[in-house]
């Protein structure tokens, strides 16, 4: 805990920088040097969420025997408190402490948080709205570096871009605990399957070509490949700022596909970061090799696969070990009795509790982001403090650096929801096939048909 208090008179010199399902981030606008290059992560209320701190603080029965070995974990008197602790003591050994920043929890008063709250609502997506608001009830806040802009300038013309990215699940499950009729899964990517899910539920309007078997692939080709298909749709998976402003990309959204309008603007702002006026219709190919030889060079997504692979029985194994550890009838025997099972509910009690502690830690791996910033290597410099990527196509040199944000605890209890929602998954692909091979006779069955057969043909491209 650091010494600062925010109060109302502070509310002002923070703006909306973006939210996820569980926290609203905003970036320092202000002078004080205790602030400048920092941002603040603050708890949201969901909707139905209980209004009472203690009612929601602290972990439950269950979840105190699936984290025992973190003392830290074990001792937090809110959510908020344990993330913080999840992240600084739990992720970061895992994925390095040079690429994790946990930050550090700051006093908060009532009055900021509820002048937040106000100050950000015509900059949230409606439906964030409509989902939760700040929780004006706790006393403190996570302060924790800025990772769209590099901490000390050079100089204060210095121009800093950086670009997120969410890779998602990098590698396909072998689990011999997948059912037969859900064998497609390990074939396609999760994210891939997913999309076609949210595509049916009209969540998005084409089903992106990005795959993260490609991002995750350690070819520079493949990886050249997931960056492009990220920038054309960019959905909520990819986005882009310029000195901490976001000139690509939703704020907490789902961001509009990219179509010539919107390149043509995002290639007028990499001018600035460019510092050239010529070459028009280079910049945005040079911006994403720039991305892709970052992602490629630093070999950051080794370790991060790595964690993902924590989950060694994919969610159709691992519902197994938690009905053990809450101590209840597991529902899935009960619906469909698969007799490989079994064995899962023969286990000591312990293993059942590592397979659903490393299920989690890996739901973690598999949605947080990656923030890479980029900026011109100054001219003289013989060494960076940073790591350096050379962009043959500019002849230039660029400073970059990466680090993991999004590194939230994923909650015990929604391990049926996981386990439900990866049903809907494979379900939704299973019509699809069926109606790509067995058609319907009428005018608007065939329009889907062709719909379904395109998407299945763009799946195995």
């Amino acid at each position: 805990m650091v010494a600062f208090i925010l109060e109302a008179k502070d509310a002002a010199d923070w703006i909306y920088r973006g939210e996820g399902g569980l926290n609203i981030v905003l970036a320092y606008n202000g002078s004080s040097p205790n602030f400048t290059g920092k941002v603040v992560r603050v708890r949201k209320l969901r909707k139905n969420e209980p209004v009472n701190e203690e009612a929601s603080s602290a972990l439950s029965g269950h979840e105190r025997l699936v984290w025992k070995e973190v003392g830290e974990l074990l001792s937090s008197s809110t959510k908020d408190i344990a993330n913080h602790m999840y992240a600084q003591h739990v992720v970061c050994p895992l994925l390095g402490s040079q690429h994790v920043d946990a930050g550090v929890r700051v006093l908060v008063t009532k009055e900021f948080l509820e002048l937040l709250h106000n100050g950000v609502l015509l900059h949230r997506p409606s439906w964030r709205v409509d989902d939760g608001r700040i929780n004006t009830l706790l006393d403190s806040a996570i302060l924790m570096s800025d990772h769209s802009i590099f901490p000390h300038a050079v100089h204060e013309e210095e121009v800093c871009i950086s670009v997120e990215i969410k890779p998602k699940c990098g590698f396909l499950p072998t689990s011999r605990f997948i059912r037969e009729e859900n064998a497609v899964k390990k074939r396609i990517s999760r994210f891939r399957l997913h999309q076609i899910l949210k595509f049916h539920q009209r969540k998005v309007p084409q089903i992106s070509e990005y795959d993260p078997l490609d991002m995750f692939s350690g070819s520079k080709g493949r990886i050249m490949k997931s960056v492009n298909d990220l920038f054309l749709t960019p959905q909520n998976n990819f986005r882009v700022f310029l000195n901490g402003r976001l000139v690509f990309g939703s704020l907490g959204g789902e961001a509009d596909d990219t179509n010539t309008q919107i390149a043509e603007a995002f290639e007028e702002t990499l001018k600035d970061f460019f510092k050239a006026d010529d070459d028009r219709g280079m910049h945005i190919p040079a911006f994403l090799q720039l991305v892709a030889g970052a992602v490629s060079e630093s070999g950051i997504l080794d370790r991060l696969l790595q964690v993902q692979k924590l989950d060694v029985l994919d969610i159709e194994g691992a519902i197994h070990a938690y009905y053990d550890v809450v101590g209840q009838p597991c529902a899935v025997c009960r619906e469909s009795q698969p007799a490989a099972t079994n064995v899962l509910h023969s286990i000591p009690f312990d293993q059942s509790l590592k397979i659903v502690r490393d299920f989690l830690i890996s739901l973690t791996a598999k949605d947080l982001s990656l923030m890479i910033s980029f900026r011109p290597t100054p001219k003289g410099s013989s060494q960076s403090l940073y790591d350096v990527f050379y962009l043959e196509s500019l002849n230039r040199s660029f400073d970059y650096k990466a680090s993991f944000i999004d590194l939230d605890m994923k909650p015990l209890e929604k391990m049926p929801y996981y386990y439900k929602l990866d049903q809907e998954i494979v379900s939704c692909y299973s019509r699809m096939m069926k109606t790509v091979y067995q058609p319907e006779k009428s005018a608007s069955g065939t329009l889907y048909q062709d719909q379904c057969a395109a998407i299945e043909d763009n799946l195995h491209t």
